[in-house]
């Protein structure tokens, strides 16, 4: 299996010149972040354009990732722009459609029954296109592409959020929808506003119980959710130099659940024993050759203040471990006030999961580092209070932990070892006992845990730390256990206490796999078929949405107006949905039901206004539609973030609905939206918000003169006949207008490939 040389030789070969074109032309010392955005500027993009966080810039990716859950929907689009072959190296991994019940095994071998139509699809397609496959079971995609494919100053995207992973490889990788994909995939240029620099200057060294994972729960309490929103975040410093490469990668992750456009690190020696490490000292032997243009300049790195929008510093010596949560990545609380914190607010103080794993930290690092923890378990005569699973992050990593002892350990504490996929982290389990609803609390290594994301309860408190930290919280079973200070009580009576975790970063024995997954595609897939059966509950063919008529939307009735935090689980939830992540009229029927309707404090029931009646989200919107009455999502702050699935954006589309509008936009959502044609906008006055009531209807007034950098009016007609004109906001420029037009960005790819 290649890692694509070639290409990587053609990057570094232009790489130089292109960054030292880019200095002179901006006249100043340049970030690592720039040098990689200048140098993959596409072919027609200008310098002179870039205006730090205003102007949207068009750019040449070197490679395209997909899960298996995004990809369907991704690769059905493809299939529309009439290419015979993908432009740029892609793969597509299958990783989301794997339930966790019982064990890998058994759950691997359900999962090929119960998604087989998927996957053969995905298999057929990637075959046909010139797409590397990735089996089921063959690992989660952001430890597969970490270990197989990122590189130093290169540019990637993917059709997930945290594709961001590769940043611990000094990559600028970005997560993105479907439709960006597809245009990369078809040769086309990929656009992105051009992104704001937040520096995190990271000072010390990392030790005893504070790991990677800690830097980013940290800087998470510190941004928010949405304060990383589009910026870069760059790390820095000699903090970030000693740490290994998948420990950037689980900050880089992680760099998701705070809104940023991307993270990453400049290229050190840990990142040239990790390529080394993973079969790739060609391409260690290309960085070091041009190794100082693959992290930022040295004054930059000096004097931070003037070259970042922002900087953050965090002394890693005085770092402490940290447990964020529940119900939101960004609530972070140092190990030590944990009891007292979850005391104060009724947090359930037994721990019934510990889960370790999942893309953000399924490292053999962080498997060695829980392991000793586990290993001071058994040697101690510490019986665990809590229940264990494992989600290893591929089979390599798999294999190299079975054949270093390290799944025998977690056996010995009954641990339940799941497939290498995704399984809890993004509601593929089937937890006995969710379907209660009954309060309680887990404890993972995962990256989110918002409200029913991993079992589908409400009242699942999860917990966000690092694996190590799980280890010890989930054997004494109490969350509010500080392992630096309390001791536990053994099988003995005695009491014993956790030493600090010990791991290594890469395998003493190097890393070792009989099978890794991976499914070359055909050199000419021009005979191979691509079978989608009519009458399928899974797949659908897709038909093009209609283009814009040119004319004002008038007579819009409101579908909800969600209140508070509105991600894309809340737009288009996961769990046992992603089955239906390929047949968009099966999924539509989740649209939005997860929001919480303003006026009622109610999910999934809103008025229907032809009957005034109170009903499910998607049943009223079909009505809707069926009597060709369009209507208006009315949203909160950052509306969309989270994931980035684009079915958010492509579901309320395909069901009628019209505009969005919203006080402010998640990144990605808000380009799923324009790709989609839909009309993602923005409240002028945010007060405006408390202007919508339940049986408004509403008109715009000067849409048919959309442009670029115009505001547009939008009336307000109320129940009581009184009616008002609010403004509203877009950043849609020439392009994009010309997407909502068409109907949709794909509609124009296939028109161009037409003529």
């Amino acid at each position: 299996m290649a890692f694509d040389l070639d290409m990587i030789k053609t990057v570094y070969a232009g790489m130089a010149e292109k960054i030292e074109a880019a200095r002179k032309v901006v006249n100043k010392p340049l970030t690592l972040s720039e040098k990689i955005l200048y140098s993959h500027l596409h072919s027609d993009q200008k310098l002179e354009a870039f205006k730090r966080g205003k102007s949207y810039v068009d750019f040449a990716p070197d490679r395209v990732a997909m899960q298996d859950a995004t990809a369907q929907m991704a690769l059905l689009q493809f299939m529309q722009a009439g290419k015979k072959k993908v432009a740029v190296p892609s793969t597509v991994h299958c990783d989301h459609l794997i339930m966790a019940k019982k064990g890998a095994v058994e759950d691997l071998r359900n999962s090929l029954s119960a998604s087989g139509e998927v996957f053969n699809f995905l298999e057929s397609v990637s075959n046909k296109y010139g797409i590397g496959f990735w089996k089921p079971g063959a690992g989660i995609i952001h430890q597969v592409v970490l270990e197989n494919y990122a590189f130093p100053g290169g540019m990637m995207i993917g059709t997930d959020s945290h594709t961001v992973n590769a940043g611990g490889l000094g990559m600028v990788a970005i997560g993105v929808g479907g439709a960006d994909a597809v245009d990369v995939m078809a040769g086309m240029p990929w656009e992105l506003k051009f992104p704001k620099l937040i520096g995190v200057k990271l000072t010390g060294k990392l030790s005893g119980w504070t790991a990677p994972k800690d830097v980013i729960l940290k800087v998470a309490g510190i941004l928010t959710v949405k304060g990383g929103t589009g910026a870069i975040v760059e790390y820095f410093g000699e903090g970030a130099k000693s740490m290994s490469c998948t420990g950037k990668g689980t900050i880089c992750n992680m760099g998701a659940e705070i809104g940023a456009t991307t993270s990453t690190f400049g290229y050190d020696d840990s990142m040239d024993r990790y390529l080394r490490a993973t079969a790739r000292a060609e391409v260690a032997d290309l960085a070091n050759e041009i190794r100082e243009h693959l992290t930022g300049d040295d004054e930059v790195y000096a004097n931070p203040e003037k070259y970042f929008d922002q900087v953050i510093e965090i002394n890693l010596s005085e770092l402490e471990p940290h447990i964020n949560g529940p119900f939101t990545p960004d609530r972070a609380t140092p190990v030590s006030q944990m009891r007292k914190e979850a005391e104060a607010n009724g947090w359930p103080m037994h721990v019934e999961w510990g889960l370790i794993g999942s893309c953000t930290n399924s490292s053999y690092e962080d498997l060695t580092r829980a392991v000793s923890i586990a290993k001071q378990a058994v040697d101690k005569k510490l019986k665990p209070k809590s229940d264990f699973g494992i989600n290893p992050g591929s089979e390599q990593i798999r294999f190299t932990v079975e054949r270093d002892g390290i799944l025998d350990v977690f056996d010995k504490l009954g641990a339940r070892v799941f497939t290498n996929a995704c399984g809890p982290c993004i509601g593929q389990w089937d937890r006995a006992g969710a379907d209660k609803k009954e309060k309680n609390t887990i404890i993972h290594s995962f990256n989110r845990n918002f409200s029913k994301r991993a079992d589908g309860n409400p009242n699942t408190h999860a917990f966000v730390t690092s694996p190590e930290m799980v280890a010890a919280v989930a054997i004494s079973g109490d969350l509010g256990f500080n392992p630096l200070t309390d001791t536990l009580t053994n099988e003995d009576g005695e009491q014993v206490k956790l030493d600090p975790p010990s791991g290594f970063e890469l395998p003493e024995k190097g890393f070792d796999v009989e099978d890794n997954g991976y499914q070359e595609p055909a050199k000419d897939g021009s005979s191979v078929e691509v079978k989608v059966a009519p009458d399928s509950k899974r797949l659908q063919l897709l038909t093009p949405f209609e283009p814009w008529d040119g004319k004002n939307i008038t007579g819009m009735k409101l579908l909800i107006k969600a209140k508070g935090k509105c991600t894309t689980d809340h737009i288009s939830m996961a769990g046992p949905w992603l089955r239906f992540r390929g047949h968009l009229d099966n999924i539509a029927d989740n649209t939005l039901t997860g929001a919480v309707n303003y006026f009622n404090d109610a999910t999934d029931k809103v008025k229907n206004q032809l009957t005034g009646e109170y009903g499910p989200v998607p049943s009223t919107q079909r009505d809707y539609k069926a009597k060709g009455i369009p209507t208006i999502v009315v949203g909160d702050h950052n509306y969309g973030e989270g994931s980035s699935r684009e079915h958010a954006a492509m579901q309320p589309r395909h069901l009628g609905v019209k505009v969005i509008l919203v006080k402010s936009f998640a990144r990605i959502h808000e380009t799923n939206l324009k790709k989609q044609g839909m009309l993602g906008l923005t409240f002028a006055n945010e007060n405006d918000y408390d202007k919508i009531k339940e049986n408004d209807t509403f008109d715009f007034v000067d849409l048919d003169q959309f442009a670029e950098e115009k505001p547009l009016t939008l009336k307000i007609n109320h129940e009581d006949g009184s009616s008002e004109k609010i403004k509203l906001n877009h950043t849609y420029n020439e392009a994009q207008i010309g997407w909502y037009r068409a109907g949709s960005a794909l509609n124009l790819i296939a028109a161009k490939e037409k003529n």
